[in-house]
């Protein structure tokens, strides 16, 4: 990618979690970062391209916070999921995740335009989520499962604001996992 592209990414990045993207236009967009529209569609060949790329990129930041996160060795007592949320919801890393529930909402009604994006969103999530459960849990569908409650979670908290009962819920489900597990491990030893 070449620098120009880089730069134009991360200022498109910054302008969508400020400003969603319900309503983009690329002649606003390209005016708020200090382009045109016809050097963003050079750079990213349309206005699909742009919002592509941009998730990709946001997607790819995210995930390696979780896998920094996960590989943590001084916090390896704390469950990633929970240490995950614990990122998620700083008020900082938030917007982040709006601006991707966001994206995945329109995405669900644009699928011909944004199938690769969905699919892709998806199946990334539960790899990772997958590769970091214990051994006695780690399947596609437990992953899946724990990505439908952490994504659950997420817009119950940006659609309501209540960060004590979204995170009471997410250590419910923590340890529901953890009671499971025990029950595996034990009835396979």
């Amino acid at each position: 990618m070449s620098q120009r592209k880089a730069e134009l990414l991360d200022a498109a990045i910054r302008y969508l979690i400020e400003n969603g993207l319900a309503d983009l236009s690329l002649r606003p967009l390209a005016e708020k970062i200090g382009t045109s529209a016809r050097l963003l569609v050079f750079h990213f060949k349309s206005k699909e391209g742009l919002i592509e790329d941009v998730l990709d990129e946001v997607q790819a930041r995210i995930q390696a916070s979780f896998v920094s996160i996960a590989a943590a060795k001084k916090l390896r007592r704390v469950a990633p999921m929970k240490l995950f949320w614990r990122w998620a919801t700083n008020k900082r890393n938030l917007p982040y995740l709006r601006l991707m529930y966001e994206v995945h909402f329109i995405a669900m009604q644009n699928p011909r335009v944004y199938a690769r994006y969905l699919q892709r969103a998806s199946f990334s999530w539960v790899e990772l989520i997958e590769a970091r459960l214990p051994d006695a849990l780690r399947t596609k569908a437990t992953a899946t499962l724990c990505a439908a409650v952490f994504d659950g979670l997420v817009i119950e908290l940006l659609s309501t604001g209540d960060l004590r009962r979204t995170t009471r819920a997410l250590d419910q489900f923590i340890a529901m996992l953890a009671r499971e597990n025990e029950s595996r491990v034990r009835s396979s030893g």
